[in-house]
C-alpha cells in the first residue's frame, strides 16, 4: 500500500482528494457553532422587540440547536457505522465489501483508504489461492513421472539399472526444487522471483523434457477417465532444433515449466495417433530463443486467442480433448505465460494451417535485464 492514495496523503502530498477540503469536519463543526450562536442571538433580538418571555426563546433556541446538531452528528456517525461493518467483514475474511465514497471530508479520505486496503487484501488472498493451485498443478507432473518409473521397476517391465534410477532421481530433484519454491513465499508475494540463468544446449535439454512428457503419458496409461480409460500414448512427440548446436542463456527450470505445460496441453488436444512438434530456432537478437509448439488438434478459435493464457480457462471448443484427456485444470498455459513473462519474453497463439501453434520468443540476458 506504499504507493496508494493513503500513502501519498501521509507523506504530505495532497493527492487526488486535495489538501483543502471545503466540507471538512472542522468546517462543519465550526459552522454548527456559528449557526447555533446566530440562532440564539436572533431569537434573543426577536424576544426584545416582541417582548416575548425569555423562557420561550430559550426553549426554541435549544430545540433548533439540538435539531441542527442531530443532523450534523448523523452525517458523521452514519459513515462510521458503514466503515465498522466493512472492517468487521474484512476481519472475517470477506474482502468483497466496500465503503461508499460519497464524501469529501476526512471521513471520505478514510473511506477511500479502507477501500484501497480491502483491494490489496483481496488481491493478496487471490494470489495466495493461485499459488496453491499453481504448485499443486506443478507437483503432479514429476510425481506422475516418478510413479511411472517405480511402477515399471516393481512390475518387472524395466530393470533398476543406473539409467532408470537417474531418471527417477531427476524427477525427485525437480520435486525438491518445487518445494523450495514454497519456501520463497515472501519473494512471490512481493512479485520478485529470481531467475537463475545459465547457458545450456537446447537439443539435449528439450530431449529430456519430451522424455519426461512420455513418462507422464505412461503414468496416466492405466488411469480411467471419463472418456473410457483410453490413453494418450498414441501421440508422437517430435523435436526439431536448428542449428543442432543451438544454445540458450535462460533459466532452465522456468523453461521446463513452459515447454512441459505446453506439450502436456498439446497432447491432451491431439487426435488419436497425432503428432506434437517442438521447434527451436535462434531468436532475432543475440542470445535469444524462439520456440514453437504445434499440434494437430481442433485448434483455438481466433475469438479465444486473448483468453487462452488466463487462469482456469479451459476453452469453449466442443470436445476439445483427445481420448484419455481429463481436460486439465486450466492452469498450464497460465503458468507458461508467467514463466515467459519473468524472462521478459512473449507468448501467444499464431496462425496455423492445422491445429494449434504457440509461438514463444525469449530474449537474451542482456535485453531482458535492461
Amino acid at each position: 500500500m506504499s504507493d496508494g492514495p493513503a500513502a501519498r496523503k501521509g507523506s504530505g502530498d495532497p493527492g487526488p482528494w486535495g489538501a483543502v477540503r471545503p466540507f471538512s469536519i472542522k468546517t462543519k463543526l465550526g459552522a454548527l457553532v456559528v449557526i447555533s450562536v446566530l440562532i440564539t442571538t436572533g431569537l434573543s433580538m426577536i424576544a426584545v422587540h416582541t417582548k416575548t418571555e425569555l423562557r420561550f426563546i430559550t426553549v426554541f433556541s435549544m430545540i433548533a440547536t439540538l435539531l441542527i446538531t442531530q443532523f450534523v452528528a448523523h452525517s458523521l456517525t452514519a459513515p462510521l457505522d458503514d466503515m465498522n461493518a466493512v472492517a468487521r467483514s474484512i476481519s472475517h475474511g470477506d474482502y468483497t465489501r466496500r465503503v461508499r465514497e460519497n464524501r469529501w471530508d476526512e471521513l471520505g479520505d478514510l473511506a477511500r483508504t479502507i477501500n484501497v486496503m480491502a483491494d490489496e487484501l483481496e488481491a493478496q488472498d487471490h494470489q495466495r489461492k493461485e499459488l496453491v493451485a499453481n504448485v499443486s498443478h506443478e507437483l503432479r507432473t514429476p510425481i506422475a513421472g516418478l510413479r511411472a518409473v517405480l511402477e515399471n521397476i516393481v512390475d518387472g517391465v524395466t530393470e533398476a539399472d543406473p539409467e532408470t534410477m537417474r531418471t527417477a532421481l531427476k524427477q525427485t530433484e525437480r520435486l525438491g526444487r518445487l518445494v523450495e519454491t514454497l519456501l520463497d513465499l515472501s519473494r512471490l508475494d512481493n512479485g520478485v522471483v529470481p531467475l537463475r540463468r545459465q547457458r545450456f544446449e537446447v537439443w539435449p535439454y528439450l530431449s529430456g523434457v519430451l522424455k519426461e512428457a512420455n513418462m507422464v503419458a505412461s503414468a496416466r496409461a492405466g488411469m480411467t477417465t471419463g472418456s473410457g480409460g483410453h490413453t494418450r500414448k498414441d501421440v508422437h512427440l517430435s523435436l526439431d532444433v536448428s542449428p543442432p548446436e543451438l544454445t540458450a542463456h535462460l533459466d532452465p527450470e522456468r523453461i521446463h515449466q513452459v515447454v512441459a505445460n505446453l506439450v502436456d496441453n498439446a497432447v491432451k488436444h491431439s487426435p488419436p495417433h497425432g503428432r506434437v512438434t517442438v521447434k527451436a530456432r535462434p531468436g532475432p537478437q543475440p542470445d535469444s530463443l524462439r520456440l514453437e509448439i504445434l499440434d494437430e488438434g481442433p485448434g483455438i478459435p481466433r475469438t479465444e486467442w486473448h483468453r487462452v493464457f488466463e487462469r482456469f480457462n479451459r476453452g469453449s471448443v466442443n470436445l476439445p480433448h483427445g481420448p484419455g484427456s481429463d481436460g486439465g485444470t486450466g492452469l498450464g498455459l497460465a503458468i507458461a505465460r508467467w514463466a515467459v513473462d519473468l524472462h521478459g519474453g512473449r507468448i501467444g497463439v499464431a496462425e496455423s494451417e492445422r491445429g494449434c501453434r504457440i509461438l514463444i520468443t525469449l530474449p537474451g540476458a542482456s535485453l531482458s535485464s535492461g
